[in-house]
């Protein structure tokens, strides 16, 4: 029985495994999918020696970018975004290679490429960690000019929420929602943007799918905001994965 797998802290919110081993058992394929919960990067190796049948893994927060220093090799695209969101085993006589992919990027630009209009040619990143990486180069390649939004401010492309103008929020009219602020079970949450300079221009994409409308997309909403939540990013970069795997 082949296997495949998530690594994470914590995994109480994963999609993942449900995803997996329902595609497996409706396709009638011989694997199965497990999430391995690791409290710290440093127990990555275990998993490795404990599983010699494994074939494939995920990763998710907060590892997306921890984990590079124990890969062989990274592909193009996860190189460029410097996390990576899929792991590759490839066994030659006896020897294991680990590559990193990343699937977030091919999800996302499908899913919110339908979206874009022309005024969409600016974009601000709520969040620094590994899935805002692989955001900010999507948005990219789309054509999109970016900026990220932290709680405190690490270079010249990034700024603070106190640091958001009306002339900002007129500016830039993507805004997408890269931190786990709002997620169940603490969906009375948001991020601290002014919504009050929100227009029916604006684009909200919010990562997060649970719940399936959340405060930063219902406070758009009110101001007639285009929002759409990270389901369908998660289907599609869930498919990328399979078939990297498949390769």
């Amino acid at each position: 029985m082949k296997k495949f797998g998530l690594i994470g802290y914590p995994l109480g919110h994963s999609f993942s495994r449900n995803f997996f081993n329902e595609k497996f058992q409706s396709e009638n394929i011989d694997a199965e999918y497990v999430n391995f919960e690791i409290p710290t990067i440093e127990d990555f190796p275990q998993v490795i020696v404990s599983n010699p049948t494994l074939e494939g893994l995920n990763v998710t927060i907060p590892y997306k970018e921890k984990v590079i220093p124990y890969l062989n090799e990274l592909a193009p695209d996860a190189a460029a975004i410097g996390a990576v969101n899929v792991i590759k085993f490839e066994r030659n006589k006896g020897k294991l290679k680990l590559i990193g992919h990343n699937s977030d990027v091919i999800g996302f630009t499908r899913s919110i490429e339908p979206l874009l209009e022309s005024f969409h040619t600016k974009a601000l990143i709520l969040g620094t960690g590994g899935a805002s990486k692989a955001i900010n180069y999507g948005l990219k390649t789309l054509g999109i000019e970016t900026l990220f939004v932290s709680r405190s401010a690490h270079n010249e492309h990034t700024i603070t929420y106190s640091e958001l103008t009306p002339e900002i929020m007129d500016e830039y009219k993507i805004i997408v929602n890269c931190t786990p602020v709002g997620m169940y079970p603490q969906a009375d949450k948001c991020p601290e943007i002014p919504y009050e300079y929100l227009t029916p221009r604006h684009l909200l994409y919010d990562l997060l799918y649970n719940p399936n409308t959340t405060l930063f997309m219902r406070k758009g909403s009110e101001h007639g905001a285009v929002v759409k939540n990270g389901l369908e990013m998660l289907l599609l970069q869930a498919f990328g994965a399979w078939d990297i795997w498949n390769k």
